[in-house]
């Protein structure tokens, strides 16, 4: 990045400084200056790292509680079927289709958690709700199902770089992470 570019305050992407609008998306570009914050749309402070984290500790418990019987009941249904007999039987090809097709049950479910509710009228999961924050796109309106999904698959990539696009959170200015950069949304609160 050269000495003459700033980043869009309303998309992210990389401008020239002496420009007066966004050349992605039009938005006229406030002056950057060193420690300054861009407020909240509304007042609203923006949902930091360690909230956000455990928010996101909140929501794993709430998946949990409904995938951890099911995946117990197939286990137990896999285990009393096909071991029953003889307990020092390695494991078969349905084993691994079974553990397959957890690992698909529980990544569906957690997006369709992840992206509905933030999709929603409430505009965040149970753990945001929590601490009254709301993901929002980046002039405060609420996410179409279709952003949301597209958010939800840009924390593979946060979490893929060793969290590292988590952790963004707590260093950029209006607090996202790499994924809400990807996806062009924010997290507030109040």
């Amino acid at each position: 990045m050269s000495e003459g570019t700033v980043f869009c305050n309303q998309c992210g992407q990389a401008v020239n400084a002496a420009a007066s609008f966004c050349t992605r998306c039009g938005g006229t570009l406030a002056p950057v200056l060193p420690g300054v914050v861009i407020p909240a749309l509304g007042g609203a402070q923006y949902g930091g790292f360690w909230i956000r984290l455990v928010a996101r500790l909140i929501d794993g418990a709430v998946v949990s509680i409904v995938v951890v019987p099911i995946v117990a009941i197939l286990m137990s249904g896999y285990f009393a079927t096909h071991h029953a007999l003889d307990r020092e039987q390695p494991p078969d090809a349905g084993f691994f289709v079974l553990i397959g097709l957890i690992a698909v049950m529980a990544g569906v479910g957690t997006w369709l958690y992840d992206a509905g509710m933030t999709a929603s009228s409430r505009q965040g999961t149970l753990g945001k709700m929590v601490f009254g924050m709301k993901v929002t796109d980046l002039n405060g309106g609420r996410i179409s199902f279709g952003r949301a999904t597209g958010r939800f698959l840009a924390k593979i990539l946060s979490g893929m770089i060793l969290n590292i696009g988590y952790i963004m959170a707590g260093f950029t200015e209006r607090k996202q992470a790499l994924h809400d950069m990807i996806a062009g949304t924010l997290v507030v609160r109040g």
